[in-house]
């Protein structure tokens, strides 16, 4: 069972608003008698909003009266505070805090992450509107205007110096590796514009030269907030202590964040995603390697995953970072496989990887910390009720939109051929089956143009070698600046033509064909109906 997090405000508040304002409402919750619901609709209708308000601007928890409700209360905190400053109350102070979308500790002024871009290759540092506050997306959507741009480095706001950079080679895979699309995962908070560490296969970033991270069998938590609807099956969309070496050193050696529904090494109940332990050469959800039945699918669209482990104990606990608390789904000893007690931690972090730079992975990060010690319950309950009083999806939207690109001719959608995440890859269509290589974001370029992006690999649709003839293939490619890159969606009726900014060219299946796995080029516009495109939200 999910433990609420009754001596949170912000929960309580959410709870009553629940009640108050859609307590009447078709198929919801009903009050038990007409004099409760106008007692307590009366009072809550004229404080919940001052209240609410008092948590959100702050992030803020506070203390009931526990007694007068016959709950038990969690650690109080000030206003203006951030998760870290929850962490070092409860005595699990951060050691590692990485985020994009805002800053962790009330008082952070610094900079979130650095971007750099295709055009000229310069670099820029995004900081937050406010000391404690979102990020300035602003500032990013300004330097980054009329080119794309990556994430280069993700800062360490615990001053510790544990920034995460371009993944190197590992013994896995070579490198370095891909750096994110900056652009690829707009959301918002609160109303306020971020984005996100968009991570497709190739994507990686890493640290092995850290400070103060658990290492051996020392105590150690951590959380990260993810996008529940964006992973895959391959290894390993990891956060978390790895291996400095890059290499796989052995059971034990690492101990991160695995969100995903690979099978390989462990799994839990339904078809996945979920969250687990990596702990190298094993994907653990209990105490048995394989199949744990507690361990249940979780894909909020923004998902809360903590893992935390100490001298054989360990445990994991998922939530909604959007409302509600969080549910354990295992505490107890380490896995009863050899190598697992002691564990053997080096204390480098990584980000979208597996320890030996295993980068087959999908995932999109927004924030995350490491702690010293081991974190209670309760401060872990606190830090949920702030992510949620950050409002991720809130006041502007539930994020990037995905649509399917559909063919009026065949009725088949836009398809990224295989290898579906490579350069250079073939788009045709295929009849839509639910894969995020079916599925696409359209960022804005000015004058009318997107970049038409790819949610499975974040790579662009792009008019092959920038050719401006008839018959050349449509492919995805690491987005850049090129106006081969840049589509208008002009309307013909009630319908659509893609065309391509450089050649003013429409982009259409070969042959008017209505197989799947037609392949897709550009060719000079008419009205026909293998020219034509409509878009559906997925």
């Amino acid at each position: 069972m999910p433990e609420m997090i009754l001596g949170c405000a912000y929960g309580f508040i959410e709870k009553w608003e629940m009640y108050v304002s859609i307590g009447d409402r078709a198929g919801s919750r009903r009050w038990v008698n007409p004099f409760e619901r106008e007692r307590f609709g009366m009072f809550f209708r004229s404080q919940h909003s001052h209240w609410r308000k008092a948590v959100l601007s702050g992030g803020a928890t506070l203390v009931l009266v526990a007694g007068a409700l016959g709950i038990s209360a969690v650690p109080a905190v000030a206003a203006g505070t951030g998760p870290c400053d929850i962490y070092a109350s409860g005595g699990t102070a951060c050691v590692a805090a990485h985020s994009t979308t805002r800053a962790l500790y009330g008082a952070y002024n610094g900079s979130l992450y650095q971007v750099r871009r295709a055009s000229d290759s310069a670099t820029t540092n995004i900081g937050v509107l406010s000391a404690g506050g979102y990020a300035n997306a602003a500032a990013q959507d300004s330097f980054c205007s009329g080119t794309s741009c990556v994430i280069t480095i993700i800062y360490d706001q615990s001053g510790r110096g544990n920034n995460l950079t371009q993944a190197p080679a590992g013994g896995a895979a070579g490198g370095p590796d891909n750096l994110a699309n900056a652009t690829a995962a707009q959301i918002t908070l609160n109303g306020n514009k971020a984005y996100g560490v968009y991570v497709a296969a190739g994507t990686g970033y890493r640290n092995d030269r850290t400070s103060g991270i658990a290492t051996g069998d020392a105590a150690e938590g951590m959380y990260a907030v993810l996008d529940g609807t964006h992973y895959n099956g391959g290894c390993c969309f990891d956060y978390g202590n790895a291996e400095t070496s890059n290499n796989d050193d052995g059971n034990g050696t690492m101990e991160a964040i695995y969100f995903g529904n690979i099978k390989v090494w462990g799994y839990g109940s339904g078809n996945g995603p979920w969250v687990m332990a990596d702990l190298e050469n094993g994907l653990f959800s209990g105490v048995n390697a394989g199949y744990n039945a507690n361990d249940a699918t979780v894909n909020f669209r923004y998902t809360t995953a903590i893992i935390k482990g100490k001298a054989n104990n360990w445990a994991i606990r998922t939530g909604n970072a959007q409302s509600g608390g969080l549910t354990t789904q295992y505490n107890g000893a380490r896995p009863n496989v050899s190598g697992y007690n002691p564990m053997k931690k080096q204390g480098a972090i990584i980000l979208g990887i597996g320890g030996d730079n295993s980068k087959g992975s999908a995932g999109t990060f927004y924030e995350g910390v490491m702690t010293s010690g081991f974190p209670s319950d309760a401060t872990e309950n606190s830090v949920q009720a702030n992510i949620v009083a950050a409002g991720y999806g809130g006041g502007g939207g539930t994020g990037t939109t995905y649509y399917s690109i559909n063919n009026i001719n065949s009725g088949k959608v836009m398809d990224v051929q295989q290898p579906n995440t490579a350069d250079l890859a073939k788009v045709g269509q295929y009849a839509w089956n639910g894969n995020f290589w079916q599925e696409w974001s359209f960022v804005d370029r000015g004058s009318g143009y997107f970049n038409i992006v790819s949610r499975n690999s974040g790579k662009c649709l792009d008019v092959n070698g920038a050719s401006t003839a008839d018959g050349a293939g449509i492919i995805q490619y690491t987005c850049g600046s090129g106006t081969n890159q840049q589509f208008l969606w002009r309307a013909s009726g009630s319908n659509f033509q893609v065309v391509a900014r450089h050649s003013g060219k429409c982009v259409d299946v070969v042959g008017s064909s209505t197989a799947d796995g037609a392949l897709l080029e550009q060719r000079t516009c008419t009205t026909a109906n293998n020219m034509l495109w409509s878009r559906t939200v997925r």
